[in-house]
């Protein structure tokens, strides 16, 4: 059986800022073919029934593969554990209330703001501060996803306030995340993500669930229920090598591999936006690893017991 106990946090050095900027771009690109399976799926199919597949598949894959065992059923700190799953869970359903209901982009665009929240958020819940160079990494980053999308505000005022909801408690959820990891592994974390989330989408769910039957969307589903929880546990595990706002700052790069894979699946052209704009993401979030010279240590951050 797996073992839990091997995923430890681990003090941020320049090795392990490399390290998380790998898991954190791994994450990133799963994560991106997850948003792609999701566009592929039909218009039948709602924001509650995405989320119980997501969210059911994943506690039940994860409580059958460690058994339940009392290391995955007993967290550290439940409270917060509870926390996370909820401000997830919001995240997660604001942004795709507002996928469907604006354009894509402006979604887009409105939600990778969030690793600005989670530096915010790192600030009260960790002692983690950002210098003027981390800022305008965090700046070229942003900018860079405008670029991309060619930003225009477009789309009606709430499905706009739904995608900025989802980047304030995005933001959030990866300060807690980063926190979590203190004394919890990745996979316990996302095991009561599903659980939680499953409990706030089941009676939605239930009131008109839609269950695939064709081949086709049975393997979109399990294509999507598979991209999540890998890439999840990657993002959980980054956290150790990282900060919450560095970690939110490599993820941007969702954008520029989701373009990438709308050019090579959805017909979409190659354009100077996507190459400027993806230059910029990379750029912002590779000199983060640059920061500190060759043998420096950023200051360590007091473990929570």
């Amino acid at each position: 059986m797996p073992s839990l106990s091997r995923f430890r946090s681990i003090p941020i050095t320049v090795s392990a800022r490399r390290k998380g900027l790998v898991i954190m771009l791994a994450s990133a690109g799963i994560f991106a073919v997850m948003g792609l399976l999701m566009k592929l799926l039909g218009p039948e199919y709602r924001v509650w029934d995405i989320a119980i597949y997501r969210f059911v598949g994943g506690a039940v894959i994860l409580g059958a593969l460690f058994r339940f065992n009392r290391h995955l059923l007993r967290p550290a700190r439940p409270r917060l554990m509870l926390v996370r799953g909820v401000v997830g869970s919001i995240a997660f359903l604001s942004i795709t209330y507002a996928i469907r209901s604006i354009p894509f982009s402006t979604a887009m665009v409105l939600f990778y703001s969030f690793p600005a929240f989670a530096a915010l958020f790192s600030t009260c819940i960790s002692p983690e501060r950002l210098s003027l160079y981390e800022i305008i990494c965090i700046l070229a980053a942003l900018v860079g996803v405008g670029v991309i999308f060619d930003f225009r505000p477009e789309g009606d005022v709430i499905g706009q306030a739904m995608a900025v909801l989802g980047a304030v408690f995005a933001g959030l959820t990866v300060a807690i995340i980063r926190d979590l990891r203190r004394d919890h592994g990745p996979v316990m974390i996302y095991f009561y993500f599903c659980v939680i989330g499953s409990c706030i989408c089941i009676v939605p769910f239930m009131q008109n669930p839609q269950i695939p039957f064709h081949g086709t969307d049975l393997m979109i589903v399990g294509g999507i229920l598979a991209s999540s929880i890998v890439a999840q546990i990657l993002m959980n595990q980054g956290f150790s090598y990282c900060k919450s706002w560095e970690g939110g700052l490599f993820m941007t790069s969702e954008v520029v591999f989701a373009a990438l894979l709308g050019v090579l699946f959805l017909g979409e052209s190659v354009t100077w936006r996507l190459l400027a704009g993806g230059l910029l993401i990379f750029a912002g979030g590779a000199a983060i690893r640059y920061q500190f010279p060759r043998g420096d240590h950023p200051p360590r951050t007091t473990a929570h017991r």
